[in-house]
């Protein structure tokens, strides 16, 4: 597969069952199997697309476990609200230049997996600062101009406010399976003279950028508010919340980790998960998916934390009549891969797989795979409307004749605050 083609990795349109994508084609995230725990850190610390304000400074590291020292540039895109490249020049949106080589990088230390770990902050002396709001993407290339990351992150201006609301579902089939959003965006009057057609929303669920609603339009406007009281239009799978991990210390067993075995790096095996689509709801603190970097015993986590094997089981007494389950998180920005894809093992009555991750705390859930390509969330873990999420309103804005999309604002709103 060519390097451009790789960026088109796992496009679909999916069911009501599943996620939620706008109906275009996008650009999808992508990194190459020997890179390793790519973050993009902003002000969030747990973040699965980092959303940044305007003229806020953005830090992307990521591990090359093939720890050669490679060299390695980088390339920042402007995009449309569907992801598609937007019309504007480079000159237009960045003040000053980009595609130079990342210098910022430092050999893992006293580590048993040899990586080199990479920094690339922004601004620098080259790229001084993003100019505009909107979309956009940036590539990690290497000498031979291939394409190893390819991340999204959104740039905000404060425009407009938002506030947001989480209701559980009117339809009483849904009442106890899905959380729906419901929103207002307080706007300058002139986005107001024809918010159907110069207003777009993206609307997250732990800011799944893969599990979002797009096709929203404001039902009407009450003053300087747009007004959005959708209920099946707007609502989510409530899921359940997220299983977890900590691996800060890899040669001790803990409250999830029931063995350990030192092989050519260390093994972690994890205690068997169940199924709990079929069980009541239990409130369980999460991040949401997310994952934190630690050594217990390290000074800089980025360079000091080792890699580990992480078993997972699955119970399960029987296979599944088609379809694959799979380990999911935004430890790989919630993406299913080989990586991610769980065995059955008939004489145990269980599925398996194993995944290397960086030292640290890790969410993780189950999920299914259908053979038609869609993902059911809920199908091993179950949906329940108490399930703690957290949902994100970003509205757009393109002025008539204009040529780019700006992102004008964000609300965000936790369903701890669910009400009917």
């Amino acid at each position: 597969m060519s390097k451009r083609g790789k960026l088109f990795l796992f496009f679909s349109f999916l069911s009501i069952h599943s996620f939620f994508f706008s109906q275009s084609t996008v650009i999808d995230t992508f990194q190459a199997d020997h890179i390793r725990t790519v973050q993009l850190i902003s002000d969030s610390e747990f973040a699965g697309i980092p959303i940044l304000k305007l003229g806020q400074p953005l830090r992307i590291t990521f591990d090359d476990i093939n720890g050669d020292e490679a060299d390695y540039y980088y390339r920042i895109t402007h995009h449309n609200f569907d992801w598609s490249p937007s019309s504007l020049y480079k000159n237009e949106y960045l003040d000053g230049f980009d595609e130079v080589r990342i210098v910022n990088y430092e050999n893992s230390f006293n580590t048993l997996q040899m990586y080199s770990n990479y920094t690339l902050n922004i601004p620098n002396e080259d790229t001084r600062r993003l100019k505009v709001s909107g979309n956009y993407t940036i590539e990690i290339y290497n000498d031979d101009d291939e394409i190893v990351i390819l991340k999204k992150f959104i740039v905000i201006e404060k425009l407009a406010s938002v506030k947001v609301y989480t209701k559980r579902s009117r339809d009483l089939n849904y009442i106890n399976s899905k959380q729906s959003v419901q929103f207002e965006i307080n706007s300058p009057n002139e986005i107001l003279r024809n918010p159907k057609r110069t207003v777009k929303t993206l609307v997250m669920q732990n800011n799944d950028i893969k599990q979002s609603i797009t096709n929203l339009v404001p039902q009407f406007t009450i003053a300087n508010a747009l007004v959005y009281k959708y209920d099946q239009e707007s609502s989510f799978w409530g899921g359940n919340e997220y299983l977890s991990f900590d691996s800060k210390d890899i040669r001790a067993s803990t409250v999830s980790t029931r063995s350990i075995e030192l092989k050519d790096i260390y093994h972690n095996y994890l205690y068997t998960n169940i199924v709990r689509a079929n069980r009541r709801y239990t409130y369980n603190p999460d991040i949401n998916g997310n994952y934190v970097i630690r050594n217990l015993g390290a000074e800089n986590n980025a360079t000091q934390a080792d890699y580990v094997w992480m078993h997972f089981y699955l119970e399960c007494y029987e296979p599944l009549d088609g379809g694959e389950i799979h380990i999911y998180g935004n430890f790989n920005n919630f993406t299913l891969d080989d990586s991610t894809r769980m065995q059955y093992d008939k004489e145990k009555a269980i599925y398996h797989t194993k995944r290397l991750f960086k030292q640290g705390f890790y969410n993780y859930k189950y999920v299914l795979l259908r053979p038609d390509g869609t993902i059911d969330p809920g199908f091993i873990s179950g949906n329940f409307d108490e399930t703690e999420n957290e949902y994100t309103v970003i509205p757009y804005y393109r002025a008539p004749n204009g040529r780019y999309d700006r992102a004008i604002g964000k609300g965000t709103n936790s369903s701890v605050n669910i009400t009917n």
